[in-house]
C-alpha cells in the first residue's frame, strides 16, 4: 500500500487541517482563493473537504509548490 493510500485510509486522516493551514499561510478568503491558488475546480477543493476525494500525488505536489511546506509536512498534517 502507498504511503498515501496508507494516509487516506487512517481513521485520524482529515485533508482540512492542510487546506486550513494553507489558507493561513497565504492568507487566502476561502476556499475558492485557494481553488485559484492550486489550480482546480472549486468542486475539487469541496471534495476533498468532505472527504469523497482524497488530496492525489498531483493536488499534494501544487500544494508544495505554492505553500513551501514540504511534503512531508503536508502529510504529517493529513495524518495527525
Amino acid at each position: 500500500m502507498s504511503a498515501l493510500k496508507e494516509i487516506t485510509a487512517s481513521p485520524t486522516y482529515n485533508p482540512n487541517r492542510v487546506l486550513d493551514a494553507i489558507i493561513e499561510k497565504l492568507q487566502l478568503k476561502n476556499d475558492a482563493a485557494l481553488s485559484r491558488a492550486l489550480e482546480v475546480a472549486p468542486p475539487v477543493i469541496s471534495k476533498i473537504r468532505h472527504n469523497t476525494l482524497p488530496i492525489g500525488a498531483t493536488i499534494l505536489i501544487r500544494m508544495h509548490e505554492i505553500s513551501d511546506f514540504s511534503i512531508r509536512e503536508l502529510r504529517e498534517m493529513m495524518a495527525s
